[in-house]
């Protein structure tokens, strides 16, 4: 692996594994916890780069941990997904895989820990009430169950882990500092009862550890030295490093915070996918227009696109947002140098070459990647019927035109030049065939005479092409933030952000293409198989990116 660039995080760590640092001697252990209540998305890879990352470049290890301390909305489907996603990006975790439900006996044994040194209490404000005693800016919180004995609080604790209570009737606090101006700091709780069916601890559990409390827990009982997470959990830190400093763990990590990954033109939040998914906006949770990194794959961004992307962002302590169009300039780099280069016709016209032989095939040999020679030639058809873009012929052209009108020249690519003399149009007046003449002199695009010719088309042989379907992606968004404070997300929804067209014409070097080849459709963009609907006989291709802007025809 390449040498990655330092940053606070790295340098935070060399310092814990200088001589008499933190860490001297020790392996550096990080870990990604994902919460499976749905599917990672371009956020995740950020931190994933991170962590397994920083992990790799000093030799160390990074453990998966299935954080499913909520059992609402968590299932096994979201976790199968977690684990192919991050495979899918070129990263592995080993045998390390964990889930944090893993540790509910201990983080419980910890919890009554806590209670035995009179540092936790069981409450019996309503969320209401305890809204009510949150305090203010120097106004101190309150809690009338704050000096409750232990061995009041010792027997409660286990009578809601029995069940015997209702949920919202108690809940375990920290004992803290109920005047601290960080509200994390006021006695927060650390557990609640919850009645809700486990997906792997089934119905043993009632009771149920905060992500704060069993968080700390987790990383120190997989000895991870540095728990890396998002800039979020910052005002948290301090709930973290009490619990490790007061329950008597067998290592203490020390948690750092990045800032998260912001994308203009989409929605990160899960429940805000969710909700996409839910109400039919998108097809799913891989519908190309999500940020979700299975939505990407489908869309046909490669494991090389997204962490480069990841590592050009870089590592901050401040959120910003990153324009998509960054995102799909990493894409459009990886696919220039590797990508194969063929002829399709999204928006297809008739062209007949009224001077070619009918029944004359012949062969013309084409590069698949100029950028890559050794990936060598293949041959494609010609005849007298090909197929070219609508927008490639003018009956009455615009200035600064090039293209296919009557009594202009143009190349087709790599085949001849050819020459317009007309068109034949439907009752409705839509042009339905083209009409032209080709210089046998001109094969594979020459011009012995020295003549200049402006125009180069692309083109597929009528003859041989296969026909598929086309799905051109916008951005699902109208405004670069749609999770602004002042509207609601679903008001930015850009109604046309799919274009689906259906009698396309491709290559038939393409006949038998399946996901996840991507290819570059001349002058059109790159394109990838569908992974989902593409079948033998049913070809369907989405557009991965556009290719750089060039003369666009007004309609």
């Amino acid at each position: 692996m390449e040498e990655v660039s330092k940053n606070f995080i790295h340098e935070a760590i060399e310092e814990d594994l200088a001589p008499g640092g933190r860490c001297e001697g020790m392996t550096v252990y990080t870990r990604f916890p994902p919460e499976p209540n749905g599917y990672l998305h371009i956020g995740h890879c950020k931190a994933l780069c991170i962590n397994f990352g920083t992990a790799e470049k000093y030799g160390g290890l990074c453990n998966l941990r299935m954080d499913d301390t909520n059992p609402v909305q968590e299932d096994e489907e979201y976790v199968e997904a977690i684990k192919e996603d991050i495979h899918w990006l070129g990263f592995d975790w080993g045998d390390r895989f964990y889930y944090g439900s893993d540790y509910f006996e201990q983080t419980y044994q910890y919890a009554e820990e806590l209670i035995k040194k009179g540092l936790a209490y069981v409450c019996a404000l309503s969320p209401e009430e305890f809204k009510a005693h949150r305090g203010d800016i120097g106004v101190p919180a309150t809690s009338p169950y704050r000096e409750r004995p232990i061995e009041e609080n010792l027997e409660l604790f286990r009578r809601m882990r029995n069940g015997e209570f209702p949920e919202g009737k108690y809940t375990l606090r920290a004992k803290i500092d109920l005047a601290s101006g960080n509200f994390n700091m006021r006695d927060p709780v650390l557990y609640r009862i919850r009645y809700a069916h486990h997906h792997r601890q089934g119905d043993k559990w009632c009771i149920y550890p905060m992500y704060d409390f069993a968080h700390p827990i987790q990383d120190a009982l997989e000895h991870i030295t540095h728990s890396l997470c998002s800039l979020e959990y910052e005002d948290h830190r301090p709930l973290y490093n009490w619990v490790v400093e007061n329950c008597s763990l067998p290592s203490k990590p020390r948690q750092i915070e990045f800032a998260r990954l912001g994308l203009s033109y989409t929605v990160m939040s899960k429940r805000k996918l969710r909700r996409l998914v839910e109400e039919g906006v998108v097809s799913g949770w891989d519908d190309p227009r999500m940020p979700t990194i299975c939505g990407l794959r489908r869309r046909g961004y490669t494991p090389a696109s997204l962490r480069n992307f990841c590592e050009r962002i870089g590592v901050a302590k401040v959120d910003s947002t990153v324009e998509y169009a960054f995102l799909e300039h990493c894409l459009r780099e990886d696919l220039n140098l590797n990508a194969m280069r063929v002829m399709a016709v999204i928006r297809p016209v008739k062209l007949t070459i009224t001077n070619y032989p009918e029944g004359k095939t012949e062969y013309f040999d084409v590069e698949n990647n100029p950028v890559r020679p050794e990936e060598g030639t293949r041959k494609v058809s010609f005849s007298r019927n090909l197929w070219i873009e609508a927008d490639d012929f003018m009956e009455v052209p615009i200035k600064k035109y090039n293209r296919l009108y009557p009594g202009n020249e143009v190349r087709l690519k790599s085949a001849y030049i050819v020459k317009c003399t007309g068109c034949v149009k439907d009752e409705e007046g839509n042009v339905i065939e083209v009409l032209a003449e080709y210089d046998p002199e001109t094969r594979g695009g020459n011009t012995p005479d020295g003549r200049k010719v402006r125009g180069t088309i692309h083109w597929v042989d009528g003859e041989s092409c296969v026909s598929a379907e086309v799905r051109l992606y916008d951005n699902l968004f109208l405004e670069p933030d749609p999770e602004a404070d002042d509207k609601d997300f679903m008001d930015c929804l850009n109604l046309n952000s799919l274009e689906v067209l259906t009698g396309c014409k491709v290559e038939k070097s393409l006949e038998n293409a399946e996901a996840p080849a991507s290819f570059q459709f001349l002058r059109l963009g790159y394109f990838c198989v569908d992974n989902r609907d593409s079948k033998p006989g049913t070809l369907v291709f989405n557009r991965s990116v556009a290719l750089k802007d060039s003369f666009k025809v007004n309609k």
